[in-house]
């Protein structure tokens, strides 16, 4: 059983009670939903509150059981303080990636706390890449420093070809803030696990030749 933290369960509590105002509220999903024409006109909040919003129950779910496994491995390294920099930091960076490809579709909306918790889960494996992840799909356990580049590059795949109604972008952008503030709070990972940081690396180098040389789409 994963110990809770304070913050942890603030956040999730944060996360439902948003969610679900803005499931019986549209004017309230609408007012605070990530939105690039309304965050263009001035409206930043947004970048910050349509990570509370969620498109229906299931989404929930998965994001807030997603942060309830990973949070501990954060908290446990770099404590409650800097597991909340990484949460927000994750956040912002994920709608900062997703306003920057989408900045001329003034009508692009999303909402979810996905890109804050790919960050969590992305720093997690950074601090212990050889955790085990299980997928549905596949019966034996993955080193999360696999999980961690695979998921990337299907990400990278995702916003080539726009694959589903998924912010590929904001997941990306999650995982990115997620692995450069845990860098910075911990360099000390450079001495002892350079190898994992260069391999998780790989996805962001890839995004960022494909993005100079124009193939991004």
């Amino acid at each position: 059983m994963h110990n809770l933290d304070p913050v942890t369960i603030a956040i999730i509590a944060a996360n439902v009670i948003m969610s679900l105002k803005g499931f019986d509220d549209r004017l309230f999903f609408e007012k605070y939903k990530f939105n690039v024409g309304s965050i263009r006109r001035g409206e930043q909040i947004r970048m910050f509150s349509s990570g509370f919003l969620h498109v229906d129950t299931t989404h929930l779910l998965f994001n807030m059981i997603t942060l309830y496994f990973f949070a501990s491995y954060v908290i446990q390294p770099l404590g409650t303080y800097n597991f909340l920099i990484i949460y927000v930091a994750s956040l912002v960076f994920g709608n900062l990636l997703s306003l920057y490809f989408h900045k001329e579709e003034f009508w692009y909306n999303a909402v979810g706390a996905s890109g804050a918790v790919t960050g969590v889960l992305y720093s997690a494996i950074l601090l212990d890449p050889s955790m085990s992840l299980y997928m549905f799909f596949i019966p034996v356990p993955i080193p999360g420093y696999v999980f961690g580049v695979g998921y990337l590059l299907y990400s990278i795949y995702g916003m080539k070809n726009r694959v589903g109604n998924i912010g590929h972008d904001a997941h990306f952008g999650g995982a990115v803030g997620g692995y450069a503030v845990t860098l910075i709070l911990m360099p000390s990972l450079f001495k002892t696990d350079l190898a994992h940081i260069g391999l998780l690396a790989i996805p962001i180098i890839i995004l960022f030749v494909l993005y100079k040389t124009g193939k991004l789409h």
